[in-house]
């Protein structure tokens, strides 16, 4: 197996928390602080913002450029959470559930890549304890009635293809 390419793993997972951000800043904008989920959707952004939070100082000490798509995924973010938000509480969860499901396997990929003699310790334990509390949303979101949303198939899948795309884009722009 090749060498991993650290800087862009870490590129993209810092692009991908940050984004998480936005979605669920769009989500509680919509849904307010009084909605029955609203507690449970501000938990999850409180540890994305943690994630981000020592991506960014990941990047500081390394040297790293962010992408340069960040204001994109800013935009694209808030817009997603608030968009899935003004479907209903179910099509949040439901938006949710695709991006953790996503983002379970691009952390699982990367830990595989970093598996063996060529690992980085300090990014593989991240990301295998971001790993797990993505899962943590992911089961918290099915439990809250993602499935149950409007034409859930069609917006699990657009939205895990656009989560695909977002994750290619950052890790090379």
């Amino acid at each position: 197996m090749s060498k991993p390419d650290i800087e862009s793993m870490i590129r993209v997972d810092q692009a991908g928390e940050f984004g998480a951000t936005r979605i669920y800043q769009g989500q509680l904008a919509v849904m307010g602080d009084r909605h029955p989920l609203s507690a449970e959707i501000a938990a999850m952004a409180a540890q994305e913002e943690n994630h981000r939070a020592k991506f960014d100082a990941l990047m500081a000490r390394r040297g790293i450029r962010p992408t340069i798509l960040q204001p994109f995924w800013s935009a694209a973010g808030y817009a997603l959470g608030a968009g899935t938000a003004l479907l209903g509480p179910e099509a949040a969860m439901a938006c949710t559930a695709a991006v953790e499901t996503e983002i379970d396997k691009h952390y699982s990929d990367q830990l595989e890549a970093l598996a063996g003699d060529d690992a980085d310790p300090e990014l593989s334990a991240m990301i295998e304890e971001f790993r797990e509390e993505e899962r943590e949303h992911l089961d918290a979101a099915l439990a809250a009635g993602a499935e149950n949303a409007p034409a859930y198939p069609l917006l699990s899948g657009v939205i895990r293809l656009g989560c695909r795309v977002a994750i290619k884009l950052a890790e090379r722009v």
